[in-house]
Protein backbone atom coordinates (compact mmCIF):
# COMPACT_ATOMS: atom_id res chain seq x y z
CA UNK A 1 0.00 0.00 0.00
CA UNK A 2 2.60 2.36 0.96
CA UNK A 3 4.48 2.43 -2.69
CA UNK A 4 0.42 2.30 -4.04
CA UNK A 5 0.07 5.71 -2.24
CA UNK A 6 3.05 7.32 -3.35
CA UNK A 7 2.94 6.36 -6.86
CA UNK A 8 -0.43 7.91 -7.24
CA UNK A 9 0.90 10.82 -5.49
CA UNK A 10 3.53 11.16 -7.93
CA UNK A 11 1.19 10.97 -10.83
CA UNK A 12 -0.84 13.29 -9.62
CA UNK A 13 1.68 16.07 -9.06
CA UNK A 14 2.87 15.55 -12.30
CA UNK A 15 -0.89 15.66 -13.86
CA UNK A 16 -2.01 18.82 -11.89
CA UNK A 17 1.75 20.47 -13.18
CA UNK A 18 0.40 19.45 -16.46
CA UNK A 19 -3.02 20.89 -16.20
CA UNK A 20 -1.66 24.37 -14.87
CA UNK A 21 -0.01 24.24 -17.79
CA UNK A 22 -2.78 23.97 -20.05
CA UNK A 23 -0.95 24.93 -23.46
CA UNK A 24 0.48 22.12 -23.49
CA UNK A 25 -2.77 20.06 -23.21
CA UNK A 26 -4.27 21.87 -26.07
CA UNK A 27 -0.72 21.31 -28.26
CA UNK A 28 -1.02 17.97 -27.40
CA UNK A 29 -4.58 17.51 -28.28
CA UNK A 30 -4.27 19.61 -31.93
CA UNK A 31 -1.37 17.60 -33.06
CA UNK A 32 -3.21 14.00 -32.79
CA UNK A 33 -6.14 15.39 -34.39
CA UNK A 34 -4.93 17.58 -37.68
CA UNK A 35 -2.32 14.73 -37.87
CA UNK A 36 -5.24 12.18 -38.25
CA UNK A 37 -7.05 14.33 -40.17
CA UNK A 38 -4.85 14.44 -42.99
CA UNK A 39 -3.18 11.09 -43.08
CA UNK A 40 -7.37 11.03 -43.47
CA UNK A 41 -7.39 12.83 -46.27
CA UNK A 42 -4.58 11.47 -48.08
CA UNK A 43 -6.21 7.94 -47.61
CA UNK A 44 -9.67 8.70 -48.92
CA UNK A 45 -8.56 10.61 -51.84
CA UNK A 46 -5.69 8.36 -53.03
CA UNK A 47 -7.28 5.32 -52.39
CA UNK A 48 -11.14 6.13 -53.09
CA UNK A 49 -12.28 5.64 -49.64
CA UNK A 50 -15.08 7.42 -47.72
CA UNK A 51 -13.39 9.61 -45.14
CA UNK A 52 -14.95 6.99 -42.29
CA UNK A 53 -13.17 4.28 -44.44
CA UNK A 54 -9.69 6.33 -44.45
CA UNK A 55 -9.94 7.26 -40.99
CA UNK A 56 -10.22 3.87 -39.78
CA UNK A 57 -7.13 2.95 -41.25
CA UNK A 58 -5.12 6.26 -40.46
CA UNK A 59 -6.69 6.42 -36.69
CA UNK A 60 -4.28 3.34 -35.24
CA UNK A 61 -0.61 4.35 -37.26
CA UNK A 62 -1.93 8.20 -36.34
CA UNK A 63 -2.15 7.12 -32.27
CA UNK A 64 0.45 4.37 -31.91
CA UNK A 65 3.23 6.19 -34.26
CA UNK A 66 3.07 10.02 -33.80
CA UNK A 67 0.67 11.08 -30.72
CA UNK A 68 1.93 8.30 -28.52
CA UNK A 69 5.51 8.67 -29.36
CA UNK A 70 5.84 12.48 -28.92
CA UNK A 71 3.53 12.42 -25.53
CA UNK A 72 5.00 9.35 -24.00
CA UNK A 73 8.05 9.21 -25.26
CA UNK A 74 9.29 13.02 -25.45
CA UNK A 75 7.04 13.59 -22.52
CA UNK A 76 8.86 11.15 -20.21
CA UNK A 77 12.46 12.54 -21.49
CA UNK A 78 11.06 15.84 -20.66
CA UNK A 79 9.82 14.88 -17.14
CA UNK A 80 13.26 13.19 -16.31
CA UNK A 81 15.21 16.27 -17.97
CA UNK A 82 13.05 18.98 -15.84
CA UNK A 83 13.56 17.28 -12.84
CA UNK A 84 16.83 16.58 -12.84
CA UNK A 85 17.26 20.04 -13.50
CA UNK A 86 15.04 21.16 -10.86
CA UNK A 87 16.62 19.22 -8.53
CA UNK A 88 13.75 17.27 -7.46
CA UNK A 89 15.99 14.22 -7.17
CA UNK A 90 17.92 15.81 -4.45
CA UNK A 91 15.19 16.37 -2.68
CA UNK A 92 13.67 12.65 -3.31
CA UNK A 93 16.94 11.54 -1.34
CA UNK A 94 15.80 13.87 2.21
CA UNK A 95 12.00 12.41 1.75
CA UNK A 96 10.54 9.19 2.67
CA UNK A 97 9.25 8.88 -0.83
CA UNK A 98 11.44 5.27 -2.04
CA UNK A 99 12.87 5.59 -6.37
CA UNK A 100 10.84 2.92 -6.71
CA UNK A 101 7.70 4.33 -6.28
CA UNK A 102 8.97 7.83 -8.46
CA UNK A 103 9.71 6.00 -11.20
CA UNK A 104 5.81 3.98 -11.42
CA UNK A 105 4.50 7.72 -10.70
CA UNK A 106 6.13 8.79 -13.83
CA UNK A 107 5.27 5.72 -15.82
CA UNK A 108 1.58 5.90 -14.71
CA UNK A 109 1.31 9.91 -15.45
CA UNK A 110 2.67 9.34 -18.91
CA UNK A 111 0.39 5.94 -19.27
CA UNK A 112 -3.00 8.29 -18.37
CA UNK A 113 -2.14 10.89 -21.16
CA UNK A 114 -1.77 8.23 -23.32
CA UNK A 115 -5.19 6.87 -22.68
CA UNK A 116 -6.32 10.33 -22.97
CA UNK A 117 -5.01 10.76 -26.52
CA UNK A 118 -6.31 7.40 -27.64
CA UNK A 119 -9.87 8.10 -26.38
CA UNK A 120 -9.62 11.77 -28.42
CA UNK A 121 -7.91 9.87 -31.51
CA UNK A 122 -10.91 7.48 -31.59
CA UNK A 123 -13.83 9.84 -30.36
CA UNK A 124 -12.43 11.85 -33.35
CA UNK A 125 -12.51 9.25 -35.74
CA UNK A 126 -15.79 7.83 -34.51
CA UNK A 127 -17.18 10.93 -34.95
CA UNK A 128 -16.74 10.93 -38.71
CA UNK A 129 -17.85 7.70 -38.55
CA UNK A 130 -14.97 5.42 -38.47
CA UNK A 131 -15.61 2.35 -35.74
CA UNK A 132 -13.15 -0.38 -33.86
CA UNK A 133 -13.51 -3.26 -36.39
CA UNK A 134 -11.70 -5.95 -34.05
CA UNK A 135 -10.72 -7.19 -30.81
CA UNK A 136 -11.29 -4.13 -27.87
CA UNK A 137 -8.76 -6.11 -25.65
CA UNK A 138 -6.57 -6.97 -27.61
CA UNK A 139 -6.22 -3.40 -29.36
CA UNK A 140 -5.97 -1.72 -25.85
CA UNK A 141 -2.74 -4.26 -24.94
CA UNK A 142 -1.50 -3.60 -27.85
CA UNK A 143 -1.83 0.34 -26.95
CA UNK A 144 -0.21 0.30 -23.39
CA UNK A 145 2.41 -2.27 -24.64
CA UNK A 146 3.31 0.71 -27.23
CA UNK A 147 2.77 3.33 -24.03
CA UNK A 148 5.68 1.50 -21.90
CA UNK A 149 7.98 0.75 -24.75
CA UNK A 150 7.46 4.70 -25.55
CA UNK A 151 7.99 5.48 -21.79
CA UNK A 152 10.74 2.88 -20.99
CA UNK A 153 12.80 4.15 -23.93
CA UNK A 154 12.42 7.41 -22.72
CA UNK A 155 13.65 6.73 -19.06
CA UNK A 156 17.01 5.62 -21.42
CA UNK A 157 17.48 8.53 -23.60
CA UNK A 158 16.36 11.03 -20.22
CA UNK A 159 18.75 9.73 -18.09
CA UNK A 160 21.49 8.70 -20.23
CA UNK A 161 21.83 10.97 -23.54
CA UNK A 162 19.57 14.27 -22.11
CA UNK A 163 21.71 16.63 -19.75
CA UNK A 164 19.30 19.60 -19.89
CA UNK A 165 15.95 20.88 -21.18
CA UNK A 166 17.19 22.33 -24.59
CA UNK A 167 18.41 18.43 -25.81
CA UNK A 168 15.10 17.14 -25.45
CA UNK A 169 14.12 18.64 -28.77
CA UNK A 170 17.25 17.70 -30.79
CA UNK A 171 17.67 14.13 -29.36
CA UNK A 172 13.74 13.20 -29.98
CA UNK A 173 14.05 14.20 -33.44
CA UNK A 174 17.21 12.90 -33.92
CA UNK A 175 16.45 9.52 -33.04
CA UNK A 176 12.39 9.71 -34.06
CA UNK A 177 11.50 11.37 -36.96
CA UNK A 178 13.34 8.74 -38.91
CA UNK A 179 12.09 6.21 -37.04
CA UNK A 180 8.25 7.81 -37.06
CA UNK A 181 8.30 7.83 -41.20
CA UNK A 182 10.12 4.20 -41.58
CA UNK A 183 7.31 2.90 -39.12
CA UNK A 184 4.68 3.94 -41.52
CA UNK A 185 3.53 7.07 -39.34
CA UNK A 186 2.81 9.68 -41.87
CA UNK A 187 3.99 7.30 -45.34
CA UNK A 188 1.77 4.31 -45.55
CA UNK A 189 3.88 0.99 -45.60
CA UNK A 190 2.54 0.26 -48.59
CA UNK A 191 4.36 2.71 -50.51
CA UNK A 192 7.76 1.52 -49.69
CA UNK A 193 10.15 0.45 -51.68
CA UNK A 194 11.50 -3.38 -51.09
CA UNK A 195 14.63 -2.15 -49.23
CA UNK A 196 13.01 0.21 -46.86
CA UNK A 197 10.71 -2.58 -45.97
CA UNK A 198 12.86 -4.92 -45.39
CA UNK A 199 14.49 -1.93 -42.38
CA UNK A 200 11.55 -1.34 -41.19
CA UNK A 201 11.04 -5.32 -39.85
CA UNK A 202 13.54 -4.22 -37.48
CA UNK A 203 11.79 -0.39 -36.46
CA UNK A 204 9.53 -1.00 -33.22
CA UNK A 205 7.29 1.68 -34.39
CA UNK A 206 6.45 -0.37 -37.63
CA UNK A 207 5.60 -3.45 -35.39
CA UNK A 208 3.23 -0.91 -33.44
CA UNK A 209 1.35 0.44 -36.40
CA UNK A 210 0.78 -2.84 -37.92
CA UNK A 211 -0.22 -4.46 -34.73
CA UNK A 212 -2.82 -1.87 -34.21
CA UNK A 213 -3.73 -1.64 -37.58
CA UNK A 214 -4.69 -5.17 -38.47
CA UNK A 215 -6.70 -5.15 -35.51
CA UNK A 216 -8.35 -1.62 -35.69
CA UNK A 217 -9.02 -1.48 -39.58
CA UNK A 218 -9.17 -4.66 -40.26
CA UNK A 219 -10.36 -7.05 -37.40
CA UNK A 220 -7.55 -9.33 -36.89
CA UNK A 221 -7.26 -11.70 -34.54
CA UNK A 222 -3.60 -12.04 -32.38
CA UNK A 223 -2.39 -14.83 -35.05
CA UNK A 224 -2.81 -12.91 -37.73
CA UNK A 225 -0.70 -10.07 -36.22
CA UNK A 226 1.09 -12.70 -34.25
CA UNK A 227 4.73 -11.88 -35.15
CA UNK A 228 4.14 -8.06 -34.61
CA UNK A 229 2.69 -8.59 -31.35
CA UNK A 230 5.20 -10.23 -29.80
CA UNK A 231 8.01 -8.04 -31.01
CA UNK A 232 6.06 -5.69 -29.57
CA UNK A 233 5.79 -7.51 -26.58
CA UNK A 234 9.79 -8.21 -26.38
CA UNK A 235 10.46 -5.00 -27.47
CA UNK A 236 8.05 -3.22 -24.24
CA UNK A 237 9.63 -5.60 -21.70
CA UNK A 238 13.07 -4.19 -23.12
CA UNK A 239 12.38 -1.00 -22.81
CA UNK A 240 10.82 -1.25 -19.47
CA UNK A 241 13.73 -3.36 -18.18
CA UNK A 242 16.43 -0.57 -19.69
CA UNK A 243 14.57 2.04 -18.28
CA UNK A 244 14.48 1.33 -15.05
CA UNK A 245 18.57 0.12 -15.11
CA UNK A 246 18.65 3.55 -16.60
CA UNK A 247 17.09 5.36 -13.80
CA UNK A 248 18.67 3.62 -10.77
CA UNK A 249 21.78 4.51 -12.40
CA UNK A 250 21.06 7.96 -12.37
CA UNK A 251 19.77 7.77 -8.74
CA UNK A 252 23.52 6.25 -7.94
CA UNK A 253 25.14 9.36 -10.22
CA UNK A 254 23.09 12.16 -8.95
CA UNK A 255 23.48 10.72 -5.28
CA UNK A 256 27.43 11.38 -5.32
CA UNK A 257 26.89 15.13 -6.99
Amino acid sequence: MKYWRETLAVTQRILIELWRRRRSLVFWSIFPISVLLLNGLIFAERASLSMAQALERSAPVTLVGAALFFSCLGGSVATVVSEREQQTLKRLFVSPLSGTSYFLGIFLAHSCIGIGQTLLVYAVAAFWGASFNGSMLLGGIIILLSIAAYVGLGFILGTQLARRTEDVNSLVAAFGVPLLILGGAFVPTFLFPKLLLNIARFNPIYHMNEALLGVSARGDEIEAIANHFWFLCGFAVLMVGGGWLSYRRMLTVERRL
